[in-house]
This record gives C-alpha cells, structure tokens and sequence, in this order.
C-alpha cells in the first residue's frame, strides 16, 4: 500500500496481495499454534487482528490520507502488542507490519515505527524464550533492514519512472508542438512563395490584358487596325496566363522556361513587352553561359518579369534594357529603364487596389536564394534594378526548387 500515490499499477496489485496474503498465512499459522498449545486467548486476538487488518483495503481514506493510515496502523500496532504478549509467533506478524509502516507513513516516521516494531519484537521474544541472545535481535533487526532496503529502493525506483514518464510525456508534447509549428511555417511559405507567383505571373498577366484591352478601347473607331491588333495581343496574353494557371494545377515550373534556356526565356520575354506595349525592351546576355539551379532560373525569370511589368505599368518608359550576367561564381540580372523613376525610401504600402507587392515579392525571391537586391531610382531618371544570386546558395536558405 501507498498512501496518498496516484492509480495502482499491476506490479503494485501484486505487491498488495502478497502482503495480505503473508499476514493471513502468519495469523492463521500463530492462531494454528495457540490452538494447539491450549492458549485460546491468542487465537482470538489473531482473528481479531486479522479482522482490523483486513479494515484497511477496504477503506480509501487509508490510502487517501496520511492520518487515517497513522490511525489505522497504531490500531493493527495495538493488537498485535497483545498478540505478542500472548504468543511468541506475533513476532513473525512485525515482518510484514515493517512493509505497512514503511509504506503508509512518511519516511522518517515510517522508520521511527519499524525501529520501535523490531524492538518490540525483540523484547517480546526474549520474554518468552526466558533469555535474551545476539539471535533473538539479528532476526528482527534483518527482517527490518531488509524491508527498508526494499521498499525504500522500490520508491527510488518508482520516482525516477515517473519522472521518466513525466520527461516522456514534455518530449512528446514537445515534439508536437514542434511539428505543428513546422507546419504552419511551412503553411505560410507555401503561401508566401504562391502569392509572388501568382503576383509574377497571373496578375501581371491580368494587368496586360488589362492594358491593351485599354488601349483597344482608345483605338476604337478611329483606328480599327490598332483596336484589333490590341485585342489580338490581349488574347495572346489572355493564353499565356491560361498556360500559367494550368501550371498552378499540374506542376510549378514556368512555361517560359520548358525546353528552352534562361537567356532564350528572357529574350522572349522581352520581344513579347516590346509587341504588347509601346515599350522598346532589349535583352543583353554577358559572361559565359553555365548550368543554373532550377530555382535560379525561376527567381531571375520572374524578377524580370516583375520588373518589366512595373515599368509598363508605372514608369511610363520608351526602353528598357534586360542584362543577365554571368560571373563565375555568381549570376546576376539588371534591368534598366528611361522612365519616370520613384523614390525608393517613400514607396505606397501594398495593398489589393493598387498593388505594390512586386518589389517585396522580388526581395523574397533573392533573399530566400542568399542574393541581393538592390534599386536606384529617383524621380525624373529612370530606375535600375539588379539581383545578385551566388550559384551555391547557403545551406540555411530555402530555395524554390523546380518540381
């Protein structure tokens, strides 16, 4: 028994019932004895203990509260002093009670009552026997080392599993909570990384449309040519955006960049600016040609894209120039327009009307590679935009990578 412990475990139970059956057997055995030996009065305080013993399982005070378990052991202590005032075999009863006291009460008064039992025992026994020698103590005295060696071990033994289970249950939670934390981030870099394709792809896309459709309209009637051609273009661009929405549904890697290079992606994407808008865009590749990460490509394919589209949108330029740059260790895009330029210290704060997400979106890009950004632009002179990508990215980055 184990006052005041949490649930019993199997191991426990078991415990239990090998104490109740060790103080039955021991009662039946001293009662057995004081039958036969024609001392009646013995037998009847060993049922009687027996019954004030059996009292206690079946209480939950007893194991409950530390004071009942006091109460009810001074009471089995009680009759078994009478016991062994009467009979000689009440010393067997102090093994078992050494295991109860040990048990129920705190650790410095359970050892307080097994010294004052085995005493007892002792004193009682040599009584009987008429003499006292080193055997009438060693025997009480081991039983009673014995049992504080066990249950005090069994305690030990019992607090450090349940600190490990405790630790068990923190890492568990722990685990959890970090897996759950793990995937809200990645939650939110998927959505992060989207949303600057979905702005670099379909909105700019839209935009055009958007544009030229404008500019239809502006034709109309004077120029019925121009309106169609206008419209033609926008058709053009309303199938392109069609191929990128597809995209989005099967697989992530830009239609621009499927069987063909970088340089022949942004050659193209500047010869269809230059054929939408009243825009001379023109591409320059310097440096020789190596091999690019897939994510490299995407990240320059699309903040060239981005950025020619805030030219066509804000800059209100007649040219623009498209430079990608090998330079051994790095790849680098620049692309320089006549426009009207920007202050890049007070820019708008993105919102769904006006957009402005194009700039963060490109930071995120190149930041998300190790690389750099960098815009120089101030009213009246144009705007000049270089990103920077190391060929070997850090190893604490996380790159878009073409599926």
């Amino acid at each position: 028994m184990n006052a005041a412990a949490p649930a019993l475990t199997p191991t426990s139970r078991v415990l239990d019932w090998c104490l109740h059956l060790l103080i039955v057997g021991l009662l039946v055995l001293a009662a057995g004895r004081a039958v036969a030996a024609g001392a009646p009065r013995a037998a009847v305080v060993a049922a009687v203990l027996g019954l004030v013993y059996a009292v206690g399982p079946l209480l939950p005070s007893i194991r409950a509260s530390r004071r009942a378990a006091a109460l009810w052991l001074a009471a089995v202590g009680a009759v078994w002093l009478v016991l062994l005032a009467l009979s000689a075999d009440g010393v067997w009863v102090a093994f078992p009670l050494y295991f109860l006291q040990l048990h129920l009460l705190p650790r410095r008064a359970g050892l307080a009552a097994v010294v004052t039992t085995a005493l007892a025992a002792v004193i009682a026994f040599a009584a009987h026997t008429g003499s006292f020698t080193p055997a009438t103590a060693i025997g009480p005295a081991l039983g009673a080392a014995v049992a504080v060696a066990v249950v005090w071990g069994y305690q030990t033994l019992y607090r450090e599993s349940e600190q490990r289970r405790k630790l068990i249950e923190e890492l568990t939670a722990t685990r959890a909570d970090l897996a759950d934390a793990q995937h809200t981030a990645g939650v939110l870099a998927e959505r992060e990384r989207l949303a600057r394709e979905i702005h670099d792809t379909l909105a700019q896309g839209l935009s055009s449309i958007q544009l030229l459709l404008r500019a239809a309209e502006r034709a109309l009637p004077g120029a019925p040519e121009n309106a169609a051609r206008y419209v033609d273009q926008a058709r053009q661009a309303a199938v392109d955006n069609l191929a990128e929405a597809r995209r989005f549904v099967a697989a992530l890697t830009p239609p621009a960049l499927e069987g063909t290079t970088l340089a022949d992606a942004l050659e193209h994407l500047c010869a269809t600016t230059s054929a939408r808008h009243p825009l001379t865009a023109r591409f320059h590749l310097t440096g020789e040609v190596t091999p690019l990460p897939a994510a490299h490509e995407v990240a320059l394919l699309r903040t060239a894209q981005s950025a020619l589209a805030n030219t066509v949108r804000h800059a209100n330029a007649t040219t623009a120039e498209v430079t990608l740059s090998y330079l051994g260790d790095h790849i680098a895009i620049d692309v320089v327009d006549d426009g009207a330029g920007f202050d890049p210290d007070h820019l708008p704060a993105p919102d769904t009307d006006s957009g402005g997400f194009g700039l963060v979106a490109m930071h995120a890009r190149v930041r998300a590679l190790g690389g750099t950004l960098t815009i120089e632009s101030s009213p009246g002179r144009g705007t000049a935009l270089a990103a920077q990508l190391p060929l070997t990215p850090p190893a604490d980055t996380t790159p878009e990578a073409r599926p």
